[in-house]
């Protein structure tokens, strides 16, 4: 896995960042049974940073914690079949790597939430990944059944790490 990570912050985490991201995003990428070497983007920014990328892509006038930017179109969740017969759209001309798309994480919110949950920085980076992760499989949360989906996930997937709610 090729992992661009970029911090357009000042703020520096008392974990490796990249190799978090890169730890989480593999273990998604095992669970969800990806046959391919990928490319993944990761932007770490500030809340008025993500509130504008909110505002520009999504028309949504706010901060967030996450953002996830698919590159794939999933007929269904975590099913990489028939992306093959898609090379132009979706792997990268020079290394042949399958470009899964772009997340960007405030890194306040990072902050605020390991404080509000009760846990490390790390575990809610981590947990952020993972989540923006699984919508770049092509999961989402819109629906109840969905969500459960992705929370068992995320859980299941932070524990397998041993990144737990300490």
């Amino acid at each position: 896995m090729t992992l661009y990570a970029e911090n357009e912050t000042d703020v520096v985490f008392p974990f490796p960042v990249e190799d978090t991201a890169t730890l989480v995003a593999e273990a998604v990428l095992d669970t969800e049974g990806c046959p391919y070497e990928v490319t993944l983007n990761l932007l770490l920014t500030d809340n008025e940073g993500i509130r504008e990328y909110n505002r520009n892509y999504r028309q949504i006038d706010r901060e967030t914690d996450v953002l996830s930017f698919p590159n794939l179109d999933f007929e269904v969740p975590g099913s990489f079949d028939g992306i093959e017969g898609r090379k132009a759209d979706y792997f990268d001309p020079d290394s042949g790597e399958l470009i899964l798309g772009d997340i960007i994480i405030s890194v306040d919110k990072v902050k605020e939430q390991s404080e509000s949950y009760g846990h490390s920085l790390r575990r809610e980076f981590a947990f952020l990944v993972a989540h923006s992760m699984l919508h770049l499989c092509g999961y989402d949360h819109m629906e109840e059944n969905e969500r459960i989906v992705m929370e068992e996930k995320q859980e299941a997937i932070l524990q397998s790490l041993g990144i737990t709610r300490d």
